[in-house]
């Protein structure tokens, strides 16, 4: 007994296997440095579309740069804590490194 695939099931493996090579592919970095360029291309039977991306800088989505804070009452705050929770990194059994507070409550920001 033979059992065909139906045309369903073929596009839906192609249309997985596109999404594989296309996820797959790595972000290209300029050269000079300048910034990274991202170029992707998804397709069927007739139908092509590419798309050209251009970042300025380098592009690491998990990184994020937060501006210094210029409020007054914050960096009281902030001096206040490190103060009282004096944060230190030690490294646990497995050897990741770990803060370590000398007050309850430090690692959720908690003051008094």
């Amino acid at each position: 007994m033979s059992r065909r695939f139906s045309p369903f099931a073929w596009l839906a493996a192609l249309a997985l296997l596109a999404l594989s090579i296309a996820m797959a592919a790595p972000a290209r970095s300029e050269p000079n440095g300048e910034g990274t360029r991202i170029f992707n291309c998804y397709g069927s039977r007739n139908i092509d579309t590419c798309v050209e991306t251009f970042h300025p800088g380098r592009l690491n989505p998990h990184v994020i740069a937060v501006p210094e804070t210029t409020d007054e009452a914050a960096q009281a705050r902030d001096r206040r804590w490190f103060e009282r929770c004096n944060p230190v990194v030690r490294q646990d059994r497995y050897g990741m490194p770990r803060y370590t507070y000398s007050a309850p409550g430090c690692e959720y920001g908690r003051l008094d």
